[in-house]
């Protein structure tokens, strides 16, 4: 089970984004986040950011940190939402494949040990920021109804989440 852990295992589990002490994390020198849209920052069916994102986003920004929202979702989605905030975005990630993890980097001009990763998924998140050696935070799905591909993903998921729980390496309350 060693590599599971590795692979599967996120460095952060946090209830929401409102939970991340990103004060804490540009301290540590952080200096870029990654993070996922759908089920992550909002749900999936939710159009433009809320208010709670877009102050999240400003301080965020205000402490030095880069965002860029990579989300295997289509150009029109990931590209509207991403508009009102101001930040990069990539979209058709194909996460958990490493390329968009390393576009993002290369895009805010940082290096891998000071970028966090943040995702509602352990098969598309965690597992692609964790084998690219990324600080991994993953969060509790914003709603709970997923598309097809997503919900085959959560029962593969909440096995994982249940081994890690009983081990005790994580702490893994539902909403």
């Amino acid at each position: 089970m060693g590599l599971i852990k590795k692979y599967f295992m996120p460095n952060d589990y946090v209830k929401s984004v409102f939970e991340i002490d990103i004060e804490k994390l540009a301290k540590a020198g952080f200096k870029g986040i990654i993070t996922d849209l759908d089920n992550t920052l909002v749900g999936w069916d939710v159009k433009s950011p809320t208010i709670e994102i877009k102050e999240w986003f400003k301080k965020a920004n205000d402490l030095g940190i880069t965002i860029t929202i990579v989300s295997n979702n289509n150009e029109e989605r990931v590209a509207s939402f991403s508009k009102d905030l101001n930040v990069d975005f990539i979209f058709k990630a194909r996460k958990p494949m490493g390329k968009a993890f390393k576009k993002a980097i290369k895009q805010m001009r940082i290096q891998p040990k000071e970028t966090i990763v943040i995702g509602d998924q352990m098969l598309t998140d965690v597992f692609g920021g964790n084998r690219n050696g990324l600080y991994t935070i993953m969060v509790v799905p914003v709603k709970r109804t997923d598309g097809f591909i997503t919900k085959f993903n959560r029962i593969i998921e909440r096995r994982l989440l249940n081994y890690f729980k009983n081990k005790g390496y994580i702490k893994w309350e539902e909403n």
